[in-house]
């Protein structure tokens, strides 16, 4: 398995423009946060009759799939799964109140198409391939790699 490191390097090869990285600190972000909502969308009844707490922040399937994700950050650094593990507390809370407000499923595809556009876009104008497209695994990278940056 690769590094952490291995995996910003090769990451970063397609992400040299200033534009495409600034586009990428929002877009990356936005889907990520995006489909955690979309997962949070879908009915519970099975988490729920699963674990019975009655509780919208543990039970939902967001939860349940940024547990997993989880993990992999975990493999990868232990540093950065804090810094992730943070990150997706915050789109939970974040996702339920908006929840509260508007219909979740529809705002989070909409978040979802818009920020993909602006992906593509900023490789558009990079001119270079997403790194998605060479291996899946980077839509777990980018991610990481904003939230290095970041910090």
């Amino acid at each position: 398995m690769r590094t952490l490191n291995q995996w910003f390097d090769e990451y970063a090869e397609s992400h040299q423009n200033k534009t495409n990285q600034a586009l990428h600190y929002i877009c990356v972000p936005a889907i990520f946060f995006s489909i955690v909502g979309m997962l949070m969308s879908i009915p519970t009844d099975f988490i729920t009759n699963l674990f019975g707490l009655n509780n919208p922040y543990l039970e939902n399937w967001g939860t349940v799939t940024l547990v997993l994700l989880l993990i992999f950050y975990l493999r990868l650094s232990f540093g950065m799964f804090l810094k992730m593990l943070v990150f997706s507390i915050i789109c939970i809370v974040l996702n339920y109140f908006l929840g509260q407000k508007v219909p979740l499923l529809y705002t989070s595809l909409t978040i979802f198409v818009i920020a993909w556009i602006g992906q593509f876009y900023g490789h558009k104008i990079e001119g270079k391939k997403p790194s998605f497209l060479k291996d899946l695994q980077f839509l777990l990278i980018g991610p990481a790699w904003v939230i290095k940056k970041i910090f």
